[in-house]
């Protein structure tokens, strides 16, 4: 027999209770941190998401909040945990002003203690889901040489002026042309270059004529259907829910949980 026993309050928090009523501490909450939209398909996937992260962790307390344009707001979710820790992990593919700027100030006033994690750009896993929806939208999954010779991919991500941004990007962009043997260049749908319809012209000039579309973005929205119109033969659709994102998403929150105080005080890196 054992002298602890789980419980949950009556905020979702779970932790471990002595026989002697002194509650011990469980792990922070997992905050996922969406950007917003004002496409309700973006709010429909997030959730959806997030379902597939509490199914693969079950008892961890994981909520939403959003950066603007959808409820519940960060500072909301954050009010709503009183004093309980929590990690931040932002719905987000690679560093830019969202995660160095805004949610760091968002968490900054909150009650509790609170840890930023990383992106989730660049990594393994969000190539893997790149990969995957490709398959889903017609790429072949043997293509002989002569039609990887024809063949080319631009990843279509948000944009941003941060250069680290922009790095992370190529990043992934390397990863994914590493995966399926073809060029594949980044682009963009605003504040940076190329645009998705230069990046396919450069691919075309090249002697690709077979150019995809892959959909950087976490959720359905306006630059992801900007991005997919310019697709001249196949679009992929967005990252969504699939499984290799919740798993992604536990990492950097497990990442963030075991880094040392002194390293989380540096802005989050995506490595």
């Amino acid at each position: 027999m054992t002298d602890l026993d789980t419980t949950a309050d009556t905020s979702g928090r779970r932790g471990i209770v002595a026989l002697d009523g002194r509650r011990r501490p469980g792990p922070p909450a997992l905050v996922l941190v969406g950007h917003g939209s004002r496409d309700p398909r973006a709010l429909r996937t997030v959730l959806a998401l997030m379902e597939r992260v509490r199914e693969l962790r079950p008892g961890l307390s994981v909520r939403l909040g959003h950066i603007e344009l959808n409820e519940p707001l960060l500072p909301d979710t954050l009010a709503g945990l009183g004093d309980a820790p929590a990690v931040l992990v932002p719905l987000l593919l690679s560093r830019g002003y969202h995660v160095k700027r805004d949610i760091p100030e968002m968490a900054a006033g909150a009650t509790a203690h609170t840890r930023v994690a990383a992106p989730l750009g660049p990594h393994p896993l969000l190539v893997e889901t790149l990969y995957d929806r490709l398959l889903e939208a017609g790429w072949p999954t043997a293509p002989d040489d002569a039609v990887r010779r024809a063949s080319g991919v631009v990843l279509a991500a948000a944009g941003s002026r941060d250069p680290d941004s922009a790095a992370d990007t190529r990043r992934t962009a390397r990863l994914l042309a590493d995966r399926l043997g073809v060029p594949v260049v980044p682009a963009y749908a605003t504040a940076a270059t190329p645009t998705v319809r230069t990046a396919v012209r450069a691919l075309t000039a090249r002697g690709r004529h077979r150019v995809a579309v892959a959909s950087c973005f976490t959720a359905p929205g306006r630059f992801a259907t900007q991005c997919a119109e310019a697709a001249p033969w196949m679009s992929s659709a967005p990252l969504g829910a699939h499984q290799a994102m919740a798993r992604l998403i536990l990492h950097r929150y497990d990442q963030a949980v075991s880094t040392p105080a002194t390293l989380r005080n540096r802005t989050p890196a995506s490595a």
